[in-house]
C-alpha cells in the first residue's frame, strides 16, 4: 500500500488585527481533515501577543499553536478542545529556503488570513521580503489558489490598487467582513462566518455558518413565550 501524498494548504497569518479568524481557518482545515503547512510573521506575533496573551515561539511552536487554537474570539482559554497536530508543519517566516518557497513543493494553495494592507503590497508587487510574501508570490506562479483576506478600513486608493492587482493575477481577494443573516448572537458566530468563507474560497467543506436558503427571517431568534 503506497502512503498517502501529502499536499498541504499553506496558511499565512500577517500582522494585522484578526488573529481569531487566522485560528477559526486553522480549526476548520484541521476539522476537514487537511494538512496545513503553517507561516506567521514577526509581526503577527505581536498582534497575536496582544489580541490573546499568547507568545509564539519557533521553538515551542506546537505548544503554543494548540493553546491559541483552544481560544475563543473572545479571548476566553479553552473555548475549544485542541485539534490534533500531527498534520501541521511550521516554517519560520525568515526560513526563505522553506519547502513552501519553492514551485516543486506540493500545496494545494495558499490563504492569507488575515491579510495586512503591508503584505497585501508586499505580494502585489512581488517583493518577497519573508516567507510569507515568497510563498504568496509561488502560489501565483504556479496558478494555484490564493485566498487574501484583507483586514483594514477604510481602504486608500494605492491598497485599492494592490488589491486589483492582485484579482487581476488570480488570486481571490476576500475582506474580513462579516454577514448577520447567520443569526450571529456571539463574536465567534461573526468570526466563523469569515473563516468560512475563506474555507468556501478553498473549496474546503465545513459547518462554521448558517447558509442562505432564500427565507427572510430564518435567522431570528424564536420569541420567549410570556404569560
Amino acid at each position: 500500500m503506497t502512503e498517502r501524498k501529502r499536499t498541504p494548504w499553506v496558511v499565512g497569518v500577517s500582522g494585522a488585527s484578526g488573529t481569531p479568524y487566522a485560528a477559526a481557518v486553522l480549526r476548520g482545515l484541521l476539522a476537514a481533515g487537511e494538512s496545513v503547512d503553517l507561516v506567521v510573521s514577526r509581526a503577527s506575533r505581536l498582534t497575536l501577543l496582544d489580541e490573546t496573551g499568547i507568545a509564539f515561539r519557533d521553538a515551542h511552536w506546537r505548544e503554543d499553536l494548540g493553546e491559541w487554537l483552544e481560544r475563543g474570539a473572545d479571548g476566553k482559554p479553552v473555548t475549544f478542545a485542541r485539534p490534533e497536530l500531527d498534520d501541521v508543519r511550521y516554517w519560520g517566516a525568515g526560513d526563505l529556503a522553506a519547502g513552501p518557497s519553492s514551485g516543486s513543493y506540493p500545496v494545494k494553495g495558499m490563504l492569507i488570513v488575515p491579510a495586512s494592507t503591508a503584505c497585501v503590497a508586499g505580494v502585489a508587487l512581488g517583493l518577497s521580503k519573508d516567507l510569507l510574501q515568497r510563498v504568496a508570490s509561488v502560489t501565483l506562479k504556479e496558478r494555484r489558489r490564493l485566498v487574501v483576506a484583507v483586514r483594514e478600513t477604510p481602504l486608500n486608493g494605492q491598497t485599492l490598487k494592490h488589491l486589483v492587482a492582485l484579482d487581476e493575477a488570480g488570486a481571490i481577494v476576500l475582506p474580513a467582513s462579516p454577514a448577520f443573516y447567520a443569526g450571529a448572537t456571539h463574536i465567534q458566530d461573526l468570526v466563523d462566518f469569515v473563516a468560512g468563507r475563506v474555507l468556501d474560497a478553498a473549496g474546503v467543506p465545513h459547518g462554521l455558518y448558517r447558509r442562505w436558503e432564500g427565507e427572510l427571517g430564518g435567522a431570528r431568534p424564536p420569541e420567549a413565550s410570556g404569560d
